[in-house]
C-alpha cells in the first residue's frame, strides 16, 4: 500500500525495500519534465532532505524524501525519458529504491484516500 507526505511524494513498501516517487498531482502541477537529477546509490537521507530534482517547462522543484532511508537502486530511465514521470507517477516512474531506516515512519504519511482529500479543489 502506498503512503502519501504533504509534499506531494508517495511511498511503497515493497517488503525489506520501498520505492518512492511524487503524485499524480505533483505530476500535473509541473507539467512537462524535461529533466531529472537523482541521487547516487548508497546516498541515506533523513526524512525532509532533498532526494531529487526535477525541471519542467514551467519551473524547477526539489524532491523530498518522506522518510529516513538509503538509496538502493535509481531508476536510470528517468534520465533519458524525463516524461516518464508525467506519464505513470505512481508506477513505473519511481524515483528511488530505498531501504528504510525506520518502517514506521510510514504510519506518519497518509493513505491514498486522507492525502486526496487534502489536495486543493
Amino acid at each position: 500500500m502506498k503512503m502519501y507526505s504533504r509534499e506531494h511524494q508517495w511511498v511503497e513498501l515493497k517488503g525489506e525495500k520501498a520505492h518512492m516517487g511524487i503524485t499524480e498531482f505533483a505530476a500535473r502541477q509541473l507539467g512537462d519534465i524535461v529533466f531529472v537529477e537523482l541521487p547516487a546509490v548508497s546516498d541515506k537521507f533523513t526524512a525532509g532532505e532533498v532526494i531529487a530534482r526535477v525541471e519542467s517547462v514551467k519551473s524547477s522543484s526539489e524532491i523530498y524524501i518522506p522518510v529516513c532511508g538509503k538509496v538502493l537502486t535509481i531508476k536510470e530511465e528517468l534520465y533519458d525519458a524525463p516524461e516518464m514521470l508525467n506519464a505513470d507517477p505512481e508506477g513505473e516512474a519511481w524515483i528511488a529504491e530505498l531501504r528504510l531506516e525506520n518502517p514506521e515512519e510510514l504510519n506518519e504519511l497518509m493513505t491514498k484516500e486522507e492525502y486526496l482529500s487534502s489536495l486543493p479543489i
